[in-house]
This record gives C-alpha cells, sequence and structure tokens, in this order.
C-alpha cells in the first residue's frame, strides 16, 4: 500500500503557478490562491505566480520563462482546458513536451469522475517534462487544483513517498 517513509527527509520542490484567464486578477484568483497555499502547507517552496490571458503566444511565453527559472522543478498551469474557442492552454504547452505523461490525465479524469461524473470529459487536463521541469495543465475551477494536489502531485511530490515518487528522479531526468 502507498505509504509515507518518516525514516526519510522531506526535500522542498520549487514551483511556479500560472493561471490562465481572461477574467481573473489577483483579487478573484482562487484557483491561484489554493494551489499556492497547498504548495506552502506542503513545505515547498513557491517560486513564481502569475496569471496571464488566454492567448498561445502569452502561455508559451509564461511556461517557458517559469521553465528556465533554475529554481522551478514543476510549473503547474490552471485554465484554458476545456473546448470553448479561446481554450488553448494544451495547444500551447503540449509542442513544449520532451516527454508525455499520460497516466497523469488519466488518473485525473478517474479521481474527477468521482466528484463530477461525465463532465470530467470536458477537461483536456494533461502533463509531461520540458527538460528536467515537470508541467501540469489543469482545469481553472478550484475543485480540479484541489483534487489535482491533494490526490496526486502532493504525495508524488513527497520524496518519503512510497513506493516511488517524482523527487526521487528529478536528479536522473537529464539522464541521455
Amino acid at each position: 500500500m502507498p505509504k509515507i517513509d518518516d525514516s526519510i527527509p522531506f526535500e522542498p520542490a520549487g514551483f511556479a503557478v500560472i493561471i490562465v484567464s481572461d477574467t481573473r486578477d489577483a483579487s478573484t484568483d482562487k484557483s491561484g490562491d489554493l494551489l499556492a497555499n497547498r504548495i506552502g502547507e506542503a513545505g515547498h517552496r513557491l517560486v513564481t505566480r502569475t496569471i496571464v490571458k488566454d492567448d498561445r503566444s502569452a502561455i508559451r511565453a509564461a511556461v517557458e520563462a517559469a521553465v528556465a527559472n533554475s529554481e522551478v522543478d514543476a510549473v503547474i498551469t490552471s485554465g484554458g482546458t476545456g473546448f470553448t474557442g479561446r481554450d488553448v492552454t494544451p495547444e500551447a504547452i503540449e509542442p513544449l513536451f520532451d516527454k508525455r505523461m499520460d497516466g497523469f490525465s488519466a488518473v485525473f479524469h478517474r479521481l474527477s469522475y468521482d466528484v463530477i461524473g461525465t463532465s470530467t470529459v470536458q477537461s483536456r487536463c494533461t502533463a509531461g517534462l520540458i527538460g528536467t521541469t515537470f508541467v501540469f495543465v489543469l482545469p481553472g475551477s478550484p475543485g480540479a487544483c484541489r483534487d489535482a494536489w491533494d490526490k496526486i502531485l502532493k504525495d508524488q511530490f513527497d520524496i518519503r513517498f512510497r513506493p516511488c515518487n517524482f523527487v526521487e528522479i528529478m536528479p536522473r531526468l537529464s539522464e541521455r
């Protein structure tokens, strides 16, 4: 069974949070607040947090800037994963992936189904690696961000989580 091995010392990771929205600002960004709080409560570092418009170039530039920051181990975007004309986050980010993480989307949808039923099919959440940086593309709702963090990312970014986790493989991501 999955568990935390308390004999291993915790290692904090650095996160960038990018909110994709044409309507939110710092005072109305509930998803960004939730992610920032959860990251800090887990003992990690919030390196950067920004809001960008639903625009492919702006989204891509924000992700590329975060990935270029050596303090950032993981980027979490929230918003722009639906099917409307302005929802372009996957199109902006997926071409940057060196490796896709198909399992993230599968697990997210499985967990989301328990909460919102078949409405989960309206999300095009995705994840992958850009260089040595993990990138997670989440829906814009606080509930989706909560579920992704609490039920997937929190454990995977805890080196004490067994049987395996992202932190223990981070030093090996640049192997050739």
